[in-house]
């Protein structure tokens, strides 16, 4: 069974830095367009970023410029790079497939960026 795990969370003052990574247990995130996803308190899930298997991108607007998503299909890994984090950004960021596929929800990791 498939499983993605995101780790690389935490707690960061505004205009700071986090990496995350997605590590998955099969090969899907080098088959499948992947897509970094975020929550925050009271809202909807939504995109934050996705990259296909050739390596094209495409970001919400609200993170253009800040986020970076890459991935490394040989070690099944797929990354978002977070700069000029913002509070706004606080939420619990989650990987999936594009679109995404209900049963590779993980658990998620938590950003918070407060001073």
């Amino acid at each position: 069974q498939v499983q993605l795990v995101e780790s690389g969370g935490g707690l960061v003052q505004p205009g700071g830095s986090l990496r995350l990574s997605c590590a998955a247990s099969g090969s899907i995130s080098s088959i499948y367009t992947m897509g970094w996803y975020r929550q925050a308190p009271g809202k909807q899930r939504e995109l934050v970023a996705r990259i296909t298997t050739g390596g094209s991108t495409n970001y919400a607007n609200s993170v253009k410029g800040r986020f970076t998503i890459s991935r490394d299909n040989a070690k099944n890994t797929v990354y978002l790079q977070m700069n000029s984090l913002k509070p706004d950004d606080t939420a619990v960021y989650y990987c999936n497939t594009y679109p995404t596929f209900r049963y590779y929800w993980g658990q998620g990791t938590q950003v918070t960026v407060s001073a």
